[in-house]
């Protein structure tokens, strides 16, 4: 496999999503947390559309 660049933010966000994901690991996400989760996932998803390669 070719080993691809990904943004430091996105390195981050995916941290502080499994993070999260694993403090309520084998329990459904309570309605707030739930908002919390969604919110980590838009951080996430803007990351990864931060332009080409910049190496």
């Amino acid at each position: 496999m070719t080993p691809t660049w990904v943004p430091e933010a996105t390195t981050e966000a995916n941290e502080r999503i499994r993070a999260f994901m694993a403090a309520r690991a084998g329990r459904a996400l309570w309605p707030e947390e739930q908002a919390e989760y969604e919110q980590l996932l838009a951080v996430w998803a803007a990351s990864i559309h931060t332009g080409p390669d910049p190496r």
